[in-house]
């Protein structure tokens, strides 16, 4: 199993098996993925279908377009320190 040290200033060299296998070069972004024993690390490319299951495990059940708007205008409202009135 490849393995890595990190230095001082959190920096890691991931073995080149891994960057082969994740298909990783100069200037690739992952993003680190918490699953139940760890983390898993994805690959981001350009473009919407390497968002497919991103985001999978991250929520309990779905949420409705309702309750994403509320949430957006409650974190834009905090942002701004207006206070959200109900109609």
């Amino acid at each position: 199993m490849p393995t890595a040290t990190m230095t001082s200033k959190g920096q890691i060299t991931v073995p080149q098996s891994v960057r082969a296998a994740l298909g990783l070069h100069a200037g690739t972004k992952v993003d680190f993925v918490q699953v139940a024993d760890g983390y898993k690390v994805v690959a981001l490319q350009a473009g919407t279908t390497s968002l497919k299951g991103r985001f999978a495990g991250r929520a309990s059940k779905p949420v409705s377009i309702e309750q994403m708007d509320e949430a957006i205008a409650a974190e834009t409202a905090a942002r701004h320190g207006r206070v959200k009135r109900k109609s």
